[in-house]
């Protein structure tokens, strides 16, 4: 059971990347295919896609971090496991995590962050921190979030750490792949 319960979540979670891969390397097919039902409900314009299956792919994510919580301490309300220091530790990864996503946005804005630019949008190369220290910080930012909800969480469990390798594994799969 606890296989299957893995690679469940495996399959929900590596939608996110898939899609996220295939707009990247594809933009032509992802432009033809948001034309088509069912993406073209979402909407005229295919960034705006991306950026409405990223909130699906957000929901779905939480979703399975939920219920791996619940499922693993047995529970309708799971609440933090983590000791005092460990539960610090966890919300500052999940701060900084959130701060460098943050940055992101700031620097590229919306449209650039949700392929913007492999869609037909201006480009533009940003250089300055956090891309001059880390390829992919909107990636490194969410890996460091999803370690700090599951250290807060879980921690000292022995599964506390099964979803945040699976996530990591995913975004450094995704951060190679995507063109």
């Amino acid at each position: 059971m606890l296989y299957a319960g893995i690679a469940l979540c495996i399959l929900l979670l590596s939608l996110e990347r898939l899609s996220y891969i295939g707009v990247s390397r594809y933009p032509d097919a992802w432009r033809a295919r948001c034309g088509r039902w069912p993406l073209n409900r979402l909407a005229d314009d295919p960034v705006v896609v991306v950026r409405r299956l990223f909130l699906a792919f957000k929901t779905v994510q939480v979703g399975v971090f939920l219920a791996w919580c619940m499922i693993a301490a047995h529970t309708l309300v799971p609440l933090p496991t983590a000791p005092l220091l460990a539960a610090i530790i966890g919300l500052a990864i999940i701060a900084a995590g959130q701060w460098l996503n943050a940055l992101v946005f700031r620097q590229l804005g919306p449209r650039a962050v949700f392929f913007g630019s492999e869609l037909g949008d201006e480009g533009r190369y940003i250089t300055g921190f956090p891309f001059s220290l880390i390829p992919h910080p909107q990636y490194a930012g969410a890996v460091l979030s999803v370690w700090g909800f599951f250290l807060v969480m879980r921690y000292p469990n022995p599964d506390w750490m099964v979803l945040p390798l699976i996530e990591t594994a995913l975004y450094i799969v995704g951060a190679r792949l995507e063109a």
